[in-house]
């Protein structure tokens, strides 16, 4: 690996022959070298490339080979390369001492000894591959920790979803089985009720008035099952991307007011009155069956969190958008439930005594933003609460 780790080197000397020396003794493969025949030239280099080791001539024209050095180590980007100094002169002008306290960690003396040259730059080229090779290690080992944060944080947020998802799990099962036992249990009590009038001969306990409400409560239970049982699988085809919409152009209005008409009898039975303000027609192009759904969804919990209470709805057209905005006057929703409400299995404070899944408002706004819409709520505890289907009026 350090033998793959190029290597450029600094030589300079004012005169051109002492470079062109000095490189012959140097340059082997793996190394480049560069030239400057001033401390002007070497500081250009130097501020371009990276070097593994520079060679200064201590007597030059102007700057000279100590001057230069303090440059160096004054820089933040040159100050770590090795410098070596040579020098003509004899060893009784100190001029080493000078030199080591300019920073170099070696001192040569003209003419050179070509071994100990050759062996001084190799041993600061092995010290700089190694270095580099030290750096990259310590580079790549960075970045395996931080892959390794990285991945424990997504672990940590599965490990997290993971439990959020066994929970869940367990509220929907125990919700299912309370839910699904409550209409057949219903079911079952009638049932044994009506084997036990037969096995007695008590046939008066089926006259024509008892018969038909018997079959009202049996007819209310099986929607009851039916509804649950249709809540379950569109939450399956949501999660598994297979929600459809049908789209075609009908009168929303129209809509609406044969919904309010068919939720008469729910009304009256919770003891709400419903009005109803549109005019005229508003044509657009969406699921009919999907957006019926919607609004049932919004009916039925409006009677559900505010029994005895009116019930408004309104259809209208906003700018490019179609609303429908139904509004009770119930036990309204805490700024704190308005943000889970559209979750999964998620209801309101107050709703213990609520029948449901929790499913409605989830399901009802995927089946809005799959038009291209939202599902909006404004609500204040106490005062009730408002939610508005917001619909665009073409659909590309």
């Amino acid at each position: 690996m350090l033998s793959k780790q190029g290597s450029k080197l600094l030589i300079v000397d004012d005169l051109p022959e002492n470079l062109l020396a000095l490189e012959a003794l140097i340059k082997e493969e793996g190394r480049e070298v560069y030239k400057a025949h001033s401390a002007d030239e070497a500081l250009a280099l130097l501020l371009e490339h990276e070097f593994a080791l520079a060679i200064l001539d201590v007597q030059m024209p102007g700057m000279n080979g100590f001057q230069l050095a303090e440059l160096m180590r004054g820089t933040e980007k040159t100050k770590n390369i090795p410098i070596v100094f040579v020098s003509a002169a004899g060893r009784e002008l100190n001029y080493a001492f000078t030199g080591y306290e300019s920073g170099a960690v070696d001192f040569l003396y003209k003419p050179l000894d070509i071994h100990a040259v050759r062996s001084k730059v190799a041993v600061f080229v092995d010290l700089y591959r190694q270095r580099k090779v030290m750096s990259r290690q310590l580079e790549a080992l960075q970045r395996s920790r931080e892959e390794q944060d990285a991945l424990l944080g997504e672990l940590r947020v599965t490990q997290d979803e993971l439990r959020r998802a066994v929970r869940m799990r367990d509220d929907f099962m125990s919700i299912v089985s309370h839910e699904l036992r409550t209409p057949l249990n219903g079911l079952i009590l009638d049932t044994q009720l009506r084997k036990l009038h037969l096995a007695k001969g008590n046939l008066a306990a089926f006259s024509e008035d008892k018969l038909r409400a018997m079959l009202e409560r049996d007819e209310r239970q099986i929607h009851r099952l039916i509804r649950l049982i249709d809540d379950m699988l569109d939450v399956s085809r949501i999660r598994t991307g297979k929600l459809s919409i049908r789209s075609v152009r009908f009168d929303l209005v129209q809509l609406v007011r044969t919904i309010v008409e068919n939720f008469s009898a729910q009304m009256h039975s919770a003891g709400c009155t419903l009005s109803i303000q549109a005019e005229g027609e508003l044509q657009g192009v969406w699921d009919e069956f999907r957006l019926e759904q919607v609004v049932n969804n919004l009916l039925s919990n409006a009677l559900r969190y505010g029994p005895g209470q009116p019930v408004d709805i309104r259809v209208h057209q906003h700018g490019d958008m179609a609303r429908i905005e139904v509004r009770d006057h119930g036990v309204g929703i805490s700024a704190e439930d308005q943000q889970r409400i559209f979750q999964q299995f998620e209801r309101g404070e107050g709703s213990g005594a609520v029948a449901g899944l929790g499913l409605g408002l989830f399901i009802s706004e995927q089946i809005v933003q799959a038009h291209g819409g939202r599902l909006e709520v404004t609500s204040v505890l106490g005062e009730g609460s408002t939610f508005s289907v917001c619909l665009p009026l073409e659909l590309e």
